[in-house]
């Protein structure tokens, strides 16, 4: 699809980072000390902190990358949700007093409390940078996602303005203005998706056979099978043919030309309900030739509305009892009625041709309501209804590492430490879990919601959700996107204060001794934070084609493998040792990491390699990695007792 920047949004996103960098440089004043700086003082009220926890956490993930992922492949999204949420259940019943307790600015200082190990804060320190790198990249590529439609900026560009005002941020002051941009932002966010979600269900369900750019998608047939060769006749007097195209031949497409216009259009050839007929349903395609030219529908792609693009998609081609329409629904007759109905999904598949072009054909997958309403409809899910038990395998480690991985996520962690004692801690994590997890059952309507909408872009999964504001009004598509964005700002700059920590508290200041004075710590807190967001802008650039909640999957198995087993051992079973700490944070993360690195998703979208060429057998680490962490400590722990220990 083309984006051009609307003069509205574009108004109301330039308000919105006014507004941020305006907070950020009044509460400067309040982040001259080390202390203000990493922790706010620790003076942050709990129910601030708390909804300061849900716009820390509700990220790009959060609001793009599952609403598009539902909205492409129906409940399946939503099990992430389940999973993000179910992993405060470990922050608040486990972790939350005792980081307040045991802690002060960083997460190696929990781990370190009672051991004053180098060791522990070198490894806890450069976990810490993992983790929060790891997580950066799906906040960057959101926020070139939300910048494309909003300013009609490339990818990168959108990524480079987000990097230079989180910077900016960051470096005036700290926890404090982070804390503050995190509670406006997360308030802000549940707001209006309530709003956009109440609209969802104000307009209901409608038939239709095509997106909201008027266009048809065009179904030629039934034809008898041996004859899906010859020419024919349309329903408005055009003549078709099928165009030899070798390529194709192995494949379900063909190309069809229309001997009137000279048109050319993709077709998908599928079977039709009577045996031995088929249909041709129209599909869309995008072609990248070999000379770097891309061609939509086969003319070449425009750059302005009126030339060639690709047309919105997402709609409805049959509702219960053969209605066109459902008008206003409840919240859960909005589900019973998806239920009931037949919803147009679509899929992808790439087909390179023997000049070395590679075109990329987008076709139609009409979907009964009850199987988008069903888990295992994602790849990423596939094992649950699978009879493989690799596929089953990599499910249950997907939702056990964002079970553990959000108690261990450097960012979060620190967030205890704004907050003035245990209780105040405890009382944050319940606003924060209440606030996120009404939030995720929204997200499931904004999702179903973009998926019937009409204006859904094909190629882009991320968009789905500001698309569907688009869909109401522009004015309601400023605002969520520049909330979106601000979403970015709000963990992005979590991320870099926790990397920032890391760097100047924990690896200068403890392991390598340097003396600093209370203001020079301050002073290299804001050049580390300087250094990491030029880190997250190059990955964010990189990474930009992968969905941003797959990529979230990853970084809370690297956290939930390399911090969860020190700190959870550390609490509960008193013959840890330092020396285990520091093995289980090493192999927890080298272990995670390593596997990332050489999976099959790894090797085909990032290296361009085939996935069959990865060594290990499914893509999610965590239900390897994460008991090898705690078995490594456990491990390490005894065989580096006391020798006054001699029991466990």
């Amino acid at each position: 699809m083309i984006y051009e920047a609307s003069p509205l949004a574009v108004a109301v996103f330039f308000a919105f980072v006014g507004l941020t960098l305006g907070l950020s440089f009044w509460l400067g004043r309040k982040a001259t000390s080390s202390a203000g700086y990493f922790a706010a003082h620790g003076q942050i009220p709990w129910f601030v902190n708390g909804i300061a926890f849900a716009g820390d956490y509700l990220s790009a993930a959060s609001f793009l990358g599952i609403c598009g992922m539902i909205a492409f492949y129906g409940y399946d999204g939503f099990l992430y949700s389940i999973g993000y949420l179910a992993g405060w259940i470990v922050a608040l019943f486990v972790i939350a007093e005792p980081m307040k307790r045991l802690g002060k600015f960083t997460f190696a200082d929990a781990l370190n409390y009672k051991f004053q190990s180098p060791g522990i804060q070198i490894a806890a320190g450069i976990s810490t940078l993992a983790v929060s790198v790891f997580y950066l990249i799906p906040q960057m590529v959101g926020a070139g996602v939300l910048v494309t439609p909003l300013l009609g900026f490339p990818h990168w560009a959108g990524v480079v303005i987000v990097g230079m005002v989180v910077i900016l941020i960051v470096v005036t002051a700290g926890m404090v203005s982070t804390t503050w941009v995190q509670f406006m932002k997360g308030s802000l966010l549940v707001f209006f998706s309530a709003i956009l979600t109440v609209m969802i269900l104000m307009r209901g369900f409608h038939t239709g056979d095509g997106g909201l750019d008027g266009h048809s998608l065009r179904t030629f047939g039934p034809f008898p099978a041996a004859e899906a060769d010859a020419p024919f006749t349309s329903e408005d007097g055009a003549t078709w043919q099928v165009v030899e195209n070798a390529d194709w031949a192995d494949t379900s497409f063909v190309q069809l030309k229309n001997d009137e216009t000279g048109e050319v259009q993709a077709f998908q050839k599928v079977d039709a309900e009577a045996e031995g007929q088929i249909l041709f349903r129209e599909a869309q395609t995008v072609t990248r030739k070999a000379d770097g030219t891309i061609l939509v529908n086969g003319e070449v792609k425009g750059t302005k509305r009126g030339e060639a693009e690709l047309h919105p998609v997402g709609h409805v081609t049959a509702l219960p009892g053969g209605v066109e329409s459902t008008g206003e629904l409840g919240p859960l007759e909005f589900f019973s009625t998806l239920q009931e109905s037949e919803v147009v999904l679509w899929s992808k598949q790439e087909i390179p041709q023997s000049n070395g072009d590679l075109t990329t054909v987008y076709y139609q997958k009409p979907t009964a309501g009850s199987q988008i309403l069903r888990p295992g409809e994602h790849p990423n899910f596939k094992g649950i209804r699978s009879d493989n038990p690799l596929d089953k395998l990599n499910f249950l480690s997907l939702m056990l590492a964002l079970f553990c991985g959000t108690a261990s996520l450097p960012h979060i962690l620190i967030r205890y430490y704004t907050v003035k004692d245990e209780v105040a801690a405890r009382k944050s994590t319940i606003v924060g879990i209440a606030s996120i997890g009404f939030f995720y059952i929204l997200s499931l309507y904004m999702g179903l919601g973009a998926m019937t909408s009409g204006s859904m872009d094909v190629t882009n999964s991320n968009m789905a959700a500001p698309l569907l504001a688009r869909s109401f009004s522009e004015w309601l598509f400023a605002a969520i996107s520049a909330i979106a964005f601000t979403t970015v700002l709000g963990t992005v700059s979590g991320l870099i204060l926790a990397s920032a920590g890391a760097v100047t508290h924990d690896l200068l200041g403890h392991v390598m001794k340097v003396e600093m004075s209370d203001s020079e710590r301050v002073r290299l807190a804001k050049i580390s934070s300087v250094v990491v967001g030029i880190v997250a802008v190059v990955l964010g650039i990189v990474f930009e084609k992968m969905n941003v909640s797959y990529l979230v999957g990853w970084a809370f198995s690297v956290a939930a493998s390399a911090n969860l087993p020190s700190l959870v051992m550390l609490l509960f079973w008193k013959k840890t040792t330092s020396q285990g700490i520091i093995a289980a944070l090493i192999v927890g993360m080298l272990s995670s990491l390593a596997w990332i690195l050489l999976s099959a998703d790894t090797f085909t979208k990032v290296y361009g390699l085939s996935g069959d060429l990865a060594p290990v057998p499914f893509s999610q680490p965590g239900i390897v990695t994460i008991p090898l962490g705690f078995l490594t400590l456990i491990l390490v722990s005894l065989l580096t007792q006391p020798k006054e220990a001699s029991t466990i």
